[in-house]
């Protein structure tokens, strides 16, 4: 049975297992399920593709043990235990659809509800392209069915061409120069005050619980900053899928003050499909911090709809 309110407290235990993806990489998969409780329970299971380098953090609200959802998801490659693959340039969307088809047949999913945020978003519309009989609905938050790169920066007015460039660009240098930053960003004082800085930088707007916000920002810092940004080089190669083929019924979720994910192409993708909605929320790409209660209540009720 689904519950419509939970608390925000990041409050019940995330427990990992490895995984061996298709080339034959060392996946850290996740589960907020460590006792299968909701399981027992009969909460409906969705498979997370996170948000690139993120962490269980990022969902509060789905971390809370009254969330009344099962949730399976992994870290990306290199990522939060997640092994580096022995071919660095396995690490594109391609890579990363064969690691979530992986984590799915380890738990025995069949055809989950697809969860993606951010990047994603590109791994679960490519996973409904490629493999559509293994994908019930697509909930999409943040982020657009490829070709992101070209979409950053569109709030600001920044042509397509010219945003692609930039971020291409800037990804490019750090992946090669980056390497020197990592000690610093890895000891940087994360709390409550630097959360509040963040909060009110115009990236990232108030959030409801800054403690929990730290946890991720702290665990994200601890990637290597080169090979980060060697992951969003390689994902930035991803061209827009294709929706026309794709029969899922999907939820877009859009900030409406979110610069590297447009609210405009989150609603353009949603009008492309036979079956989606568009939600959009006064909050930046960090909806999950900052409305965790509405982002919960709108997944509850795809989940419901999806059946």
């Amino acid at each position: 049975m689904l519950t419509s309110a939970p608390r925000t407290s990041a409050a019940t235990s995330v427990s990992h297992c490895d995984v061996l993806s298709d080339d034959g990489t060392r996946v850290r998969a996740w589960t907020n399920d460590p006792d299968g409780v909701l399981a027992a329970a009969g909460a409906p299971t969705v498979v997370l593709c996170n948000g690139l380098g993120t962490n269980p953090w990022c969902w509060p609200a789905l971390l809370d043990p009254d969330c009344g959802v099962r949730v399976v998801s992994w870290y990306h490659r290199g990522v939060g235990g997640s092994e580096r693959p022995r071919d660095r340039s396995h690490v594109d969307i391609a890579h990363f659809v064969a690691d979530g088809l992986s984590v799915m047949d380890h738990f025995g999913l069949e055809r989950p509800v697809l969860v993606g945020w951010s990047m994603g978003v590109n791994t679960m519309f490519e996973i409904a392209a490629r493999h559509p009989e293994r994908v019930a609905g697509l909930f999409a938050v943040a982020g657009v069915p490829g070709d992101t790169f070209s979409t950053m920066l569109a709030p600001l007015g920044v042509p397509r061409p010219v945003a692609r460039a930039v971020t291409v660009g800037l990804s490019r240098a750090l992946s090669v120069f980056g390497a020197p930053l990592s000690p610093v960003a890895r000891n940087l004082p994360i709390g409550r005050r630097a959360v509040g800085v963040l909060s009110h930088s115009g990236f990232m707007l108030p959030v409801r619980d800054p403690d929990v916000v730290a946890v991720a920002v702290k665990d994200f810092l601890s990637t290597p900053i080169d090979w980060y940004f060697h992951l969003a080089l390689s994902t930035s190669r991803h061209a827009r899928v294709s929706l026309s083929g794709i029969d899922a019924p999907a939820c877009f979720v859009a900030g409406r003050y979110d610069i590297l994910a447009g609210s405009r192409d989150l609603a353009t993708a949603a009008e492309r499909m036979r079956d989606a909605e568009y939600v959009e929320l006064p909050t930046s790409r960090f909806i999950g911090w900052e409305r965790p209660e509405e982002l919960h209540a709108l997944l509850l009720e795809f989940l419901a709809k999806v059946g």
